[in-house]
């Protein structure tokens, strides 16, 4: 086992234990960003000047009526920009734009005594545009052919040859939803400017370094005279990785031309009409199985829906890309790869980050072709698994190393399940009941572990021990509720050998951990406790050399473990304080800068090729549904996953992730329904759905009547921290199996074998016209033709199925 995956003695990682803000969070104490306004004297509040059209050009902006309402103190334009008028890492996102692109996009930003001043201040400023024509949704980019950003092509093997060696080819068209983070803080800033015009920011980011280098572009200054701080998130699912960065902006420029405190804080329709959701998607494919139902060949387009600027888009596209294959293996494969550009908000980053795009393609094309091929959904899948032993690789050229864990969590979620005893029991129920029907499905998930750009695989932390034998740990990675300050702190006693009360945890700044990655990709834990491990490392072969002079033995020879220093085949001790204050007094430093980088890792963005991963986070679900035949209503009766998260560093944390990811992908599937104004009227663009009154979560009534959640046992990574695995973002894709019973249980209606497309998200009004596709069976004749391919055509709202 490598140093680094290796546990001491009794350590403080793998015990289950609470959040460490949990007690905080309940009662109310925890500090968010908007929080810190109270305690800051002379606060000035910012709020937008939007522009209720989704296109046209800023002809005249007259700031005048807003400077002469009572409390207006400045109305920030493009004019008061003294660096880069631009709050995006492409160069193509102008902070303060002259061309409207999207329904609501701000203009100008007023800035005021109290919040209520800023707001009629931004009310009075008059914006005239020359509207211009509007693309507001993915059909219209792509008759448009209206493209931005880079256009991936992944290709392995011979498709031509794969398709000519097929038994049967069946060709499809898929469009689904994006989805809405929602997390339960909205965006927020709080900047301050010193005596020496250091400008300090508060901000809920996932990503402090790079609204470190935002803000400091757009003011001119180098990084240096910039802090960026996260105390912590209320959630940020991939929505605070890019798009805090502009809004941190307007604060610090606010800030710095006032010389005052500058807050901004998004209200809850502001947030969701001018933030970026995760990406919708069209895909367009055609695939070949041989006479035993395995994928010989697959060609396929996804276009993504960018909205008006790149932001995330490229490496959500390439990600979508590079899990198309999800668990299967697809000796030859050709997918190429496109972002529409509409005049819609900037889509972003959203857990999973185009994998769940990717995998949800490939999904459903195993779920609308297993009917046609004869065969259970479960089986076709079984059937196409990646085998250990085999040598196979991902399209893009990865080896697929522990395949024999995808058929390990498979066949424990079934036996788990009890799925065949059930199976039987949902059989009798639906031969019962005419108007409700049940069904069962079950889908995995391989969910690759890094960014996809190697740079970004890199991690920083700072450990300080006080001469009280107190420990502060910094790193690079920010708190969004996920549990990562918590394994930050087992990682730190566990590696001291330490108790965890010794140790404390403190906000992440840039001014103690420079040039950090988002806190994205599921790797926090991997990067920033790699580096915490190296600090402490550091030091604990510093106090090892004075616990042996001390003890009177090698230093080698010496365990610290429980805040105790032993020599081996010594019953002599020396207490964790007495051997930091003996450190102290012999001058031997106490504080660590920490580094970890992922090794191994190699990727050719235009080759589309290499080894983009450190590994695979495998996980397996099975869900049971029930579907009212009358109005397409359904309940989830129960769901049974076990999860791939190698030797947990914290299990309560890990399953509590894998709950939450699972729901939330539950909801993308079937609940989350994003609807805009796409009539010609003067409305074009605006989005519907403002409010959870009209935007429908997840909540206890869509959970699983019986949630069953097991971590796969004896499961140590090898080369991660301490044996674990990457847990944030590959639970949301288990959430298949919901979207898969859905569509069995349609099919159920209608007579044996048949098949059915189903919409995403499947919302009960999708589900009752996929139960009446069902109906619609009963007395049809199916051709098959004498060559044994199907032969039978199917058209739904989501495109087309047909036999080549």
């Amino acid at each position: 086992m490598s140093h680094l995956s290796q546990r001491p003695e009794a350590p403080v990682v793998g015990v289950s234990m609470p959040h460490e803000s949990a007690a905080l969070h309940v009662t109310g104490a925890a500090l968010y960003t908007d929080d810190l306004v109270h305690r800051t004297k002379d606060v000035l509040h910012a709020y937008p000047v939007q522009v209720m059209k989704a296109h046209g050009r800023v002809t005249a902006l007259d700031t005048g009526p807003a400077l002469a309402v009572p409390g207006v103190v400045r109305v920030l334009t493009a004019a008061d920009v003294p660096g880069e008028n631009d709050a995006g890492m492409k160069h193509d996102e102008p902070l303060f734009p002259e061309e409207v692109m999207f329904h609501g996009h701000a203009v100008a930003w007023v800035i005021g005594e109290s919040l209520e001043a800023a707001r009629l201040g931004a009310a009075a400023v008059g914006v005239e545009i020359d509207e211009l024509p509007a693309l507001v949704t993915l059909s219209d980019a792509i008759a448009a052919d209206s493209y931005h950003g880079a256009k991936p092509l992944m290709e392995t093997g011979d498709t031509a040859a794969g398709f000519a060696e097929s038994a049967h080819v069946f060709t499809g068209e898929f469009e689904f939803a994006g989805q809405e983070h929602f997390y339960l803080e909205t965006h927020a800033a709080l900047a301050q400017v010193d005596e020496n015009g250091q400008v300090f920011v508060q901000s809920s980011t996932q990503h402090p370094s790079e609204t470190q280098e935002i803000v400091s572009h757009v003011l001119g200054v180098p990084a240096h005279e910039v802090t960026v701080q996260c105390l912590r998130m209320g959630g940020g699912f991939g929505g605070k990785e890019m798009q805090p960065h502009g809004f941190a902006a307007v604060a610090a420029l606010g800030a710095k031309l006032t010389g005052r405190p500058v807050r901004f804080r998004l209200n809850r329709t502001q947030d969701l009409t001018m933030s970026g959701k995760r990406h919708g998607f069209h895909a367009t494919w055609r695939i070949g199985f041989d006479t035993e139902g395995r994928i010989q060949a697959l060609e396929a387009t996804l276009t993504a829906d960018g909205g008006w600027s790149l932001d995330l888009s490229e490496p959500v596209l390439a990600r979508a890309l590079c899990h198309i294959d999800n668990t299967y293996w697809i000796p030859n494969a050709r997918v190429a790869g496109r972002i529409a550009r509409t005049n819609m908000v900037s889509n972003t980053a959203f857990r999973g980050f185009g994998g769940p795009q990717g995998m949800l393609v490939i999904e459903d094309i195993l779920g609308r072709c297993a009917p046609r091929l004869g065969l259970d959904a479960t089986e076709l899948r079984e059937r196409n698994f990646y085998r250990p032993g085999l040598g196979q690789t991902t399209p893009y050229g990865q080896p697929v190393t522990q395949a024999e864990r995808i058929t390990a969590v498979w066949e424990q979620v079934k036996e788990n399940a009890g799925l065949a005893d059930r199976r039987r029991e949902v059989a009798a129920f639906n031969a019962a009941h005419p108007h409700t029907k049940r069904a069962l499905a079950v889908t995995g998930v391989k969910f690759g572990i890094s960014f996809n750009l190697t740079a970004f695989n890199q991690g920083g932390a700072l450990v300080l021990i006080y001469k009280d034998g107190s420990v502060l740990i910094n790193h690079g990675g920010t708190e969004m509720g996920q549990g990562l300050h918590t394994k930050m702190l087992q990682v730190a006693a566990t590696t001291l050998g330490i108790p965890l009360e010794r140790v404390r945890l403190a906000p992440t700044r840039t001014d103690k951990v420079p040039n950090t990655s988002a806190t994205a990709a599921s790797s926090g834990t991997d990067l920033n406790g790699g580096a915490i491990k190296n600090a402490c490392e550091q030091l604990r072969e510093r106090l090892l050399q004075v616990a042996g002079s001390q003890l009177g033995a090698n230093a080698s020879d010496v365990r610290i473990t429980g805040g105790v220093a032993r020599a081996l085949g010594s019953d002599t001790e020396l207490a964790w304080n007495d051997l930091v204050r003996t450190a102290y007094f012999q001058r031997v430093q106490l504080s660590a800068s920490g580094y970890y980088r992922t090794e191994g890792l190699h990727w050719d963005a235009k080759t589309f090729r290499g080894t983009p991963f450190k590994y695979f986070a495998i996980g397996a679900a099975v869900a049971e549904v029930e579907v009212d035949g009358f109005t397409g209503a359904y309940r989830l009766r129960r769901v049974d996953i076990v999860h791939d998260v190698g030797d947990s560093i914290s299990p309560l944390i890990d399953i509590g992730q894998v709950e939450g990811g699972f729901v939330q992908g539950a909801g993308w599937l079937t609940l989350e329904e994003l609807r805009w104004d796409t009539g010609d009227g003067p409305n074009r663009g605006r989005l519907l759905t403002q409010a959870a009154s009209t935007y429908k979560l997840p909540s206890f009534s869509e959970m699983p009547e019986e949630f069953n959640v097991a971590l796969l046992e004896n499961a140590t990574e090898e080369g991660a921290v301490y044996g674990s695995k990457a847990v944030g973002e590959p639970p949301l894709m288990l959430a298949f199996c919901v979207r898969e019973a859905l569509r069995e249980a349609a099919a159920a209606f209608g007579p044996e074998g048949v098949g059915v497309d189903l919409a995403s998200p499947a919302t009960p009004e999708a589900v009752y016209w996929a139960v009446e596709s069902a109906r619609a069976a009963h007395g049809q004749v199916r051709a098959s033709s004498g060559d044994g391919r199907a032969g039978e055509v199917l058209t739904s709202e989501t495109g087309a199925l047909s036999s080549a």
